[in-house]
C-alpha cells in the first residue's frame, strides 16, 4: 500500500546504513536518490528493502536535466518507474535546472533562462515525465550563483509559470531560498512568498557555507538561525507538508542528523497543530 510521508524525515546514505537498521529514534520516512538504486543490486538494494518495512521512502533525483536540450532517456525513466512501484512512492521529485547537453553530463545542477520559452519547454517535458512515471511530480527550485543571460522573469515568476503550466508540485528548498537571496541581494522571505507555494508537495531544509562572501549550498552545515526562521514562515504558507532535513556532505554521525530532524520536527509539530490547510496566495 503507498503511504505518503508525513513529518519530517532524513537522506538514507551509505554511510548510515548500519546505523540506520538498528535505529530505534524517531524517524518519519527516508529519502533515497534513486541514481544510487537503478541498475544496482547488493548491499544498497538489501538495505532499502529492510528501511522499506519500516518507514515510507521517496525518491529524489539528481540527472533528469528536466530543461535541457537532450530527449529524456527512455530506458533510465522506464528502469525509475520500476523503482518507484517497488518502493510504492506516491511522487516524484527532481530539480528545476538542466544538467546535461549533448549527452555530456555537468555534474551540477544549472540554472535555466528565465523566459517564457524554457518555460514552455521544461513544463512539456515535467509533463512527459508524469505521464511515463504515472505519479505526481515535483519539481525543486535550485540554487544558482550566476544567471543565465536572456532572462524576462524574475525566478518566483518563472517557477510560478513552469509548475503551472506543467500542472506539476513543487519541493520548496528553502536554504536554497536563502542562498539565493543572499546572493542576489535580495529579501529571503519575499523570495520565498515569490514562489507557488500553495503547490508545495515537499519541503528540503540544509545547511550552508560562507566562502569568498558568498554563500554555497553545501548541505554539510547544520541549519543557521536564518533558515530556521525562514523554514517556520514557509510552514505558515505551505501548512504541514512533508520535509526533509538534507545532510550530503561531511555527514556525521546518524545521532547528529537525527538531532536536526528532531529540531525540525519541533517547528514541523507546532505548525501542524495550528495549521488547518495552507494559505491562500491573492491574486
Amino acid at each position: 500500500m503507498v503511504t505518503s510521508p508525513q513529518g519530517v524525515g532524513i537522506g538514507l546514505r551509505r554511510e548510515h546504513f548500519a546505523a540506520i537498521e538498528q535505529c530505534d529514534r524517531e524517524l518519519d520516512w527516508l529519502e533515497i536518490i534513486p541514481e544510487n538504486y537503478v541498475g544496482h543490486g547488493g548491499v544498497v538494494r538489501r538495505n532499502l528493502a529492510r528501511c522499506r518495512e519500516r518507514w515510507p521512502v521517496v525518491a529524489h533525483g539528481v540527472s533528469l536535466s528536466l530543461g535541457g536540450p537532450d530527449p529524456l532517456d527512455a530506458g533510465y525513466v522506464a528502469e525509475l518507474k520500476q523503482l518507484l512501484d517497488e518502493i510504492e512512492a506516491p511522487f516524484y521529485t527532481d530539480h528545476l535546472c538542466y544538467a546535461t547537453i549533448g549527452g555530456n553530463n555537468f555534474y551540477d545542477l544549472l540554472p535555466l533562462p528565465f523566459t517564457e520559452e524554457a518555460v514552455r519547454h521544461t513544463a512539456a517535458r515535467i509533463r512527459e515525465l508524469a505521464d511515463r512515471l504515472e505519479r505526481p511530480v515535483a519539481v525543486e527550485n535550485i540554487s544558482y550563483y550566476a544567471k543565465m543571460p536572456g532572462g524576462t522573469m524574475a525566478e518566483g515568476e518563472f517557477v510560478s509559470a513552469v509548475v503551472r503550466e506543467a500542472d506539476c508540485g513543487l519541493l520548496l528548498d528553502v536554504n536554497n531560498v536563502f542562498v539565493n537571496a543572499r546572493n542576489h541581494d535580495e529579501d529571503p522571505r519575499a523570495a520565498l512568498e515569490g514562489l507557488p507555494y500553495e503547490r508545495t508537495m515537499q519541503i528540503h531544509i540544509a545547511g550552508h557555507i560562507e566562502q569568498g562572501g558568498r554563500l554555497l549550498d553545501t548541505h554539510g552545515r547544520p541549519l543557521v538561525t536564518e533558515v530556521w526562521e525562514l523554514f517556520a514562515h514557509a510552514l505558515t504558507l505551505t501548512g504541514p507538508v512533508p520535509t526533509l532535513l538534507e545532510w550530503d556532505t561531511d555527514i556525521p554521525e546518524l545521532t547528529r542528523v537525527l538531532d536536526e530532524a528532531d529540531r525540525a520536527r519541533a517547528i514541523w509539530r507546532e505548525h501542524a497543530q495550528g495549521s488547518a490547510a495552507p494559505t491562500a496566495r491573492s491574486a
